[in-house]
């Protein structure tokens, strides 16, 4: 399998990890963002994959889950979108890799930091990472940030959590600062 985009894949997740500190009905922020274990082997798991080179997609169907070290992504689907001429998906180039999505109860967990919402996306050119749902749940320990629409500009490290219409919902343990 494609080591490469898996690691594109487990880097939005990540992202995604990180602690949001939004206090707003629609805010953006820094995220600081998670280190990969580069080192550690990456497992891809699914009840099936299909290669689709003439549409230029890979579809990873029911119960998927990629594991790298501590950090999980779970979902029921992803499909691996890619571009180029010649090279299917699994030649392992990863400079072909135009957007990954993944739906269906997609749940992203890195030691105490988790992630969640109906359905993800990462657009490959642009760098942006995308979280959706109803209740799009981002915890980090006791610490808690709920809305529908996360945003990650990977480029710089910016987020925006969105409330659809409602409020954006923080929950902050004063137990979780750092003390110095």
């Amino acid at each position: 399998m494609r080591p490469s985009f898996v690691l594109t894949t487990m880097a939005c997740a990540l992202l995604c990890l990180s602690a949001v500190s939004a206090t707003a009905q629609d805010r953006t922020s820094k995220m600081s963002g998670l280190a990969l274990s580069n080192d550690k082997p990456i497992q891809i798991e699914s009840d099936n994959l299909e290669i689709r080179d003439q549409e230029k997609r890979a579809l990873f169907d029911g119960n998927v889950s990629v594991t790298q070290g501590t950090t999980n992504l779970k979902a029921s689907n992803m499909i691996v979108y890619y571009k180029g001429s010649g090279d299917s998906i699994s030649s392992g180039n990863s400079g072909d890799i135009d957007r990954i999505e993944v739906k269906g109860n997609v749940r992203l967990v890195s030691g105490t930091q988790s992630a969640r919402g109906e359905t993800g996306a990462f657009d490959m050119t642009t760098e942006i990472l995308t979280l959706k749902g109803k209740q799009v749940v981002l915890a980090d320990g006791a610490n808690v940030f709920t809305g529908c629409k996360l945003t990650v500009w990977m480029k710089n490290g910016e987020a925006k959590l969105e409330s659809c219409g409602g409020r954006v919902r923080i929950q902050l343990d004063p137990k979780s600062r750092k003390t110095n």
